[in-house]
């Protein structure tokens, strides 16, 4: 067994776990993991519950994801000083436990709002073991031991959405879609059942902080008159936005206006893979080039690609269906812009916030969110069965993205060692 402790600044009294680094490791992925697989998981499934909800517009299915991200967003909020004040397992537990009775109440909505009030409350309720996983490690580990265990994590959190929309499918087709939400349940036992019976409490009674509104608030205001702050947020937000705006709208694409839904699965499982690699990526040229450059260009990248698949679909590809290797290229790349635009902005966004790095991180990761997503579900909406309002949305949003790093730039001396 492995014995991990806490860095020796974090306190007199050190944590020690039972468990080995690779059980570890195993563990905080599955917990980290209930988001990816809420998501995923449910993509192929969609068209069947529109039609069984609300046959009436069966478009409006994608607001599945989109009322699960917005309830994780105000979740991600309060989860993060509440770990700080009770500890990292009641947080844990009291997450997992609204997040498993949400997904009950989803497995037997008769109406698509009903739906959408669970799934909220599934979302919010998720916030809680995701929040306090990454808690967890900074409280058991300091400096490169902590990096390198959360980028362990990260490999096996990347493994789950090539293969989550299979597991859906699967279970959607052996059980119905209903079977789906259940699967949530059983997921959440078991990994939430598996942080209490080995991983004892993390976060001693002499390292906690009491959870006060005053101080949240003044979190907030400082976050959000701080103008690199604000313009890094932003940046995100409309990085979170392509990507949710495309994840909702992707079974549609595959399904309706290339005939492929059947195998929907396997492709997004292909363009997970092959956007998995950004991480890496980003790992090998960030330290050169400087987050801010890494950056301003994927979002040029981006915007010209978009600019030239959208030119072809008014010209070329006028009023027939875009080439599907083209349109699979054009889709994998805003997955792929995520990996590279989303942790550095973070990263950027932080540098001035070190003194309230936990609450600014839960401030910042709960305003992108939510905010993103209410860009995302009327994008996802404007589907007519042409990729024509999808493209023209994330031109707009990749190019405004590129203008607020300008922005960013000119307003942060520093820029200039980036560059």
């Amino acid at each position: 067994m492995t014995t991990i402790v806490n860095p020796p600044s974090s306190g007199p009294s050190p944590v020690r776990s039972p468990i080995s680094r690779a059980e570890l490791v195993a563990l905080l992925a599955m917990l980290s993991a209930t988001i990816a697989f809420s998501i995923d998981a449910m993509l192929p499934a969609l068209p069947e519950i529109g039609t069984a909800l609300n046959p009436a517009d069966p478009n409006r299915a994608q607001l599945v994801i989109a009322a699960f991200v917005l309830g994780m967003g105000l979740g991600t909020l309060f989860a993060g000083p509440m770990s700080d004040a009770f500890g990292r397992r009641p947080i844990a537990v009291g997450g997992a436990a609204i997040y498993i009775m949400a997904a009950l109440y989803a497995s037997t909505a008769q109406g698509l709002d009903e739906l959408l009030i669970a799934r909220a409350l599934q979302g919010l309720g998720a916030a809680g073991p995701r929040v306090t996983a990454i808690a967890i490690v900074r409280d058991l580990f300091s400096g490169r031991h902590m990096a390198r265990i959360t980028s362990f994590i990260m490999i096996v959190f990347t493994l789950v959405p090539v293969i989550a929309p299979s597991m859906g499918a699967a279970i959607g087709w052996a059980f119905g879609w209903r079977a789906i939400f259940l699967s949530f349940a059983v997921f959440s036992v078991v990994s939430i059942t598996w942080l209490l019976v080995r991983l004892p409490e993390t976060l001693t009674a002499e390292r906690r902080r009491p959870f006060r509104l005053r101080k949240l608030a003044e979190g907030l205001r400082e976050v959000f008159t701080n103008r690199q702050v604000v313009l890094s947020i932003c940046v995100q937000t409309l990085i979170f936005g392509m990507l949710f705006s495309m994840l909702m709208s992707s079974q549609a694409i595959f399904g309706e206006i290339f005939g492929r839904a059947e195998t929907f699965p396997l492709w997004f499982g292909i363009m997970a893979a092959i956007s998995a690699s950004s991480s890496l990526l980003n790992a090998m040229i960030v330290v050169r080039f400087g987050m801010r450059s890494v950056v301003k260009w994927a979002l040029l990248v981006q915007a010209a690609m978009t600019g030239v698949f959208l030119v072809l679909q008014l010209t070329v590809w006028s009023g027939a269906t875009p080439l599907f290797p083209v349109a699979f290229l054009w889709i994998t790349s805003v997955f792929y812009l995520a990996g590279l635009g989303i942790g550095n902005m973070n990263a950027i966004a932080l540098e001035p916030m070190g003194h309230i790095a936990g609450m600014a991180s839960s401030i910042m990761g709960a305003a992108s969110t939510v905010a993103s997503i209410l860009l995302a579900a009327p994008i996802g909406q404007l589907f007519d069965g042409t990729m024509l309002p999808l493209t023209v949305a994330m031109l707009v949003l990749a190019s405004v993205a590129f203008v607020l790093v300008l922005a960013l730039a000119d307003s942060d001396g520093e820029m200039a060692v980036d560059d």
